[in-house]
């Protein structure tokens, strides 16, 4: 079993299903970095250890993470506190029902660049996640309406990747979409929180949040 707070990188993967959004998560290969070698081959390969399934035709968003596809073991779950809820707020429980933490969207500014809040459960350490680039998150916005175009939007190759910070504005982490993927791919490092500020079982819950509650 994979402790998520003994890591600071993972490889989310997007599987390729027509009525249900499924993820894999993984410990990428040691030398190994957004899919690609750095200064020699990887060590090993990536190492799976969590599975993710949203479920099917819920009027309130539940999305469980489990120990693997058999389902038996589950880790963690995001469930809506509300209905079609615009300034969503979903509580992150793991085994038992006990509440690690909550991810809530800012209505406002994502109309313009997508952008949530996560809290621990103590109400302490809150981080904010939004997309990294304005003009590149205003542009997957406009080709959206583009005639025949904008329904293939999420397959062009463009940046679909948030940072994460801290109220004083340190950035502690980010989530990059690979290019040019059949598939969604997002590499999480949070390197540059070495102290573990952010738990990572909530580094977790968001990355899969901004794929299956955006729609991508």
């Amino acid at each position: 079993m994979i402790d998520p707070n003994a890591h600071d990188r993972f490889v989310l993967h997007q599987r390729i299903r027509l009525v249900v959004n499924q993820y894999e998560f993984s410990v990428p290969a040691e030398g190994a970095t957004d899919g690609e070698v750095v200064d020699a081959e990887p060590v090993g390969e990536d190492e799976p250890f969590c599975f993710v399934q949203q479920k099917r035709f819920k009027f309130k968003e539940d999305i469980g993470f489990f120990a693997d596809d058999s389902k038996e073991q589950e880790l963690l779950r995001i469930k809506a506190r509300k209905r079609f809820d615009p300034r969503a707020t979903y509580d992150i429980t793991g085994p038992g029902g006990v509440v690690i933490g909550t991810i809530r969207k800012v209505f406002g500014k994502s109309l313009l660049r997508s952008t949530f809040v996560l809290q621990d459960s103590a109400g302490g350490v809150e981080v904010s996640a939004r997309e990294k680039s304005l003009g590149k998150a205003l542009f997957r916005r406009l080709i959206g309406f583009v005639p025949y175009v904008g329904g293939f939007a999420d397959w062009l190759p463009i940046a679909y990747d948030f940072e994460f910070s801290t109220p004083d504005g340190r950035v502690i982490g980010e989530n990059r979409r690979r290019r040019w993927r059949w598939r969604d791919v997002y590499d999480l490092d949070f390197t540059a929180d070495p102290d573990h500020a952010l738990d990572r079982r909530l580094v977790l819950a968001a990355a899969v949040g901004m794929d299956a509650l955006m729609a991508r």
